[in-house]
C-alpha cells in the first residue's frame, strides 16, 4: 500500500478485548469503548464481541455508536445544544449531563430517559495542566455534594473521569477511596456509577486481578452496576502509522523527512510534548524524523537504526491509534493517511482513502 496509513492489526487488538472480557466477567462491570479516543467504526464488529457499548462527547459521537457500535449507549457532552438534544435523546440508552444548569434545562425533554450527572470529585491523575479535569475552576462536573443531593431524585447514576492514563493501580484504589468517603451518602442512593477511563489496565503488569476485587466491592458495597469507559486501554499498541522516507539532509543533525506530519496525523503527541515511538529503535545511527508540514517544530522525534535513512526506506510509528484518527486534519493539505486493518489471518484491506476531493469538502 502506498503510504502514509494507519494499520490496525487485530492481532494486537485481541489481547486488549480479551482483558477487558475477563474484567468484565470477574468484576461485573461493564466496558463502553470511549469514541473520543477511537472511533475508527470498521473495526466495531470485532470490538463489539468483547464490550458492552460506547460511550461519547457529541451528537455526532453518540449517533456513530448507535449506528455502527450498537449494544448500550452513553451519551454525554460539556454542554448540549438546544437545537441537537433531541437528537442526542433518540441515539442514546443513557445520557449524563455535565452539571445541573443542563439537567434543569433539558428536565422536561429528558423526562423518561436514564439521567446522570457528572461529578468532579476534585482529585484526578492528571500531571498535565491540559488534561487535568480537576484544574482550578473546572468546568467538568459537579463538585458540591449538598447542590448534587438536591437534584439526586432527578437522575439515577453518576460518571466520575479523574483519571488520566493511570497505571498505578494503588493511586486508583486511594482516589476511589476519596470519591466513596466524600460521595458515598449519594452514590448509594444511584443505580449506576461510571468510573470514566484513564485506567491503564490492559498494560503489561497490570494488576487485573485487584483491580476485579475492588470494583466488585464498590458495586456490591454501594448497589450499584459499574461502568468503565476505556479508550486507550481498548486500543493500545493496536496501530501503526506506516511512513515512507522522501528526503535526508544534515544540519547538526541527521534528518529525514516523511511523508506524513504529527501536526497532522499525530496531533496529540505534539499538544502534550511527547515523542513518537519507532520499531526499532536501535542501532549506531541517529536520525531525526520530522514531518512534511511547514511547522518548524513538526519533528515526531529521535530515533536509531542500523542503517542510515534514505529516501524510500519505511518507517513504522508505534501506538498510533489512541486520539490520532479522532483528531486527523488537513493542515497544509498534507494528505491523509489512509485507514487498513490486518486481519487475524495476516491478511491486510484498506478500508478507507483520503484524497483531494475529501480536502475541498472539508472546507468551502
Amino acid at each position: 500500500m502506498q503510504t502514509p496509513y494507519y494499520l490496525i492489526d487485530k492481532a494486537r487488538l485481541l489481547p486488549n478485548m480479551e482483558k477487558i472480557a475477563w474484567l468484565r466477567e470477574q468484576s461485573g462491570a461493564k466496558s463502553l469503548l470511549a469514541l473520543k479516543c477511537f472511533a475508527t467504526w470498521s473495526v466495531f464488529d470485532f470490538m463489539s464481541q468483547y464490550m458492552d457499548g460506547t460511550t461519547s462527547s457529541s451528537l455526532y459521537e453518540v449517533r456513530l455508536g448507535r449506528e455502527k457500535f450498537g449494544k448500550e449507549t452513553h451519551a454525554y457532552s460539556v454542554a448540549y445544544a438546544d437545537h441537537e438534544i433531541d437528537e442526542v435523546l433518540s441515539h442514546s440508552d443513557k445520557i449524563i449531563f455535565n452539571t445541573i444548569g443542563q439537567l434543569h434545562r433539558f428536565e422536561g425533554q429528558s423526562a423518561g430517559h436514564t439521567r446522570g450527572l457528572r461529578v468532579n470529585p476534585g482529585v484526578s491523575t492528571s500531571d498535565f495542566d491540559l488534561a487535568d479535569p480537576a484544574r482550578p475552576f473546572s468546568r467538568l462536573g459537579e463538585h458540591d455534594p449538598e447542590r448534587i443531593a438536591e437534584v439526586a431524585d432527578k437522575i439515577t447514576g453518576f460518571m466520575f473521569h479523574n483519571n488520566c492514563e493511570n497505571a498505578d493501580f494503588e493511586r486508583f484504589d486511594a482516589m476511589l477511596s476519596l470519591i466513596e468517603q466524600r460521595f458515598g451518602f449519594l452514590i448509594r442512593g444511584m443505580e449506576w456509577i461510571s468510573l470514566g477511563g484513564g485506567i491503564h489496565f490492559t498494560g503489561e503488569g497490570y494488576p487485573l486481578d485487584r483491580l476485579a476485587d475492588r470494583l466488585k466491592r464498590f458495586a456490591d458495597t454501594n448497589g450499584v452496576q459499574v461502568y468503565l469507559e476505556p479508550g486507550e486501554a481498548a486500543i493500545t499498541q493496536a496501530a501503526t502509522l506506516e511512513v515512507s522516507v522522501l528526503d535526508t539532509l544534515h544540519n547538526g543533525k541527521n534528518l529525514a523527512i516523511v511523508d506524513s506530519s504529527i501536526e497532522a496525523h499525530m496531533l496529540d503527541l505534539l499538544i502534550y510534548r511527547q515523542q513518537a515511538k519507532v520499531s526499532p529503535d536501535a542501532g549506531p545511527h541517529e536520525w531525526m524524523v520530522c514531518g512534511k508540514s511547514c511547522l518548524a517544530g513538526d519533528i515526531f522525534g529521535e530515533f536509531r537504526f542500523a542503517e542510515p535513512l534514505k529516501a524510500g526506506d519505511r518507517l513504522s510509528i508505534q501506538d498510533a491509534a489512541g486520539y490520532t484518527m479522532v483528531k486527523k486534519n488537513w493542515f497544509n493539505g498534507v494528505k491523509m493517511p489512509a485507514i487498513a486493518v490486518r486481519e487475524l489471518d495476516g491478511s491486510v484491506r484498506q478500508v478507507r482513502d483520503f484524497g483531494y476531493e475529501e480536502f475541498a469538502a472539508a472546507l468551502s
